[in-house]
Formats: C-alpha cells, structure tokens, sequence
C-alpha cells in the first residue's frame, strides 16, 4: 500500500490496518473505554463464611466482577460480586442495584474497582466504584 492509498482511508481504517499486521499485537478498539458511573459499598460480606481468608486478597484498586443472579430469593435484582479470584464477596446493594441490574439485563459490562476496606469489628465494608466498560 501507497502513501497516496493510505492518505484516502480513514483512521479507524488505518488501525485496522496496523492491527491485521501487528503479528498479534492487541489493539486497543478506537472507542472502547472505562465509564465511572457510581460509588457504593459491598453489603453481605458478614454473610461469606471465609471472608477473613478473602479479605486478604482484596486490595485497592483490584477489579471486581459482576454476575446477575435473576432467580436470587431474596432480591430479583441482586447482582453478585466476586473478586479475581472468583470468590464471591458480597453483592451490590439491594438500594442501588435496580439500574445496574437493568444495564446488565441488556448486555452492558459493568463491574467494580476496591476504592477502601476496613474491619468494623465483624463487618468488612468494602467500597467500590461501579463502571461501565463501552465499545
């Protein structure tokens, strides 16, 4: 390919370009990116029989994952957290997860960044910021 051929196509086109013959190398999408969207606090961890073995491995900044759980008895919206390890955490709380449940129902990636963790006697409050990630 030309100079004069490059110069008729388009950005986008042109990290296509790269991307096909980088040998491998993953190129970051032109629009993907991390969207904040909230901060909030992880509700039930009195209720994860190993969380003292878990809380541990939580560090701040680590990324948590989300996982809808529809058929949940107790909250049809409840949206489950685990750490990287998959070990599950605790869970979005009951009052702001109507909206997030809503995103993810429809396809939306979101998950979770430790922005603190302290022990308040039993309780390990753990607070995160909830993010979208969009391509």
């Amino acid at each position: 390919m030309t100079d004069k051929d490059l110069a008729k196509i388009d950005e986008i086109e042109k990290l296509a370009l790269i991307s096909a013959h980088a040998g491998g190398i993953d190129m970051p999408k032109p629009f993907e990116r991390e969207i904040y969207l909230f901060d909030t606090h992880v509700a039930g961890t009195t209720h994860i029989e190993n969380i003292k073995t878990i809380e541990p491995l939580l560090k701040i900044g680590d990324k948590v994952n989300f996982y809808r759980e529809p058929t949940n008895p107790h909250d049809p919206q409840a949206i489950r957290i685990e750490n990287q390890n998959r070990d599950k955490i605790g869970y979005v709380p009951r009052a702001d997860n109507i909206v997030f449940a809503r995103l993810m129902d429809a396809g939306k990636n979101l998950y979770g960044k430790i922005t603190s963790k302290e022990w308040q006697d039993d309780w390990l409050k753990v607070e995160i910021r909830i993010y979208l990630w969009e391509i």
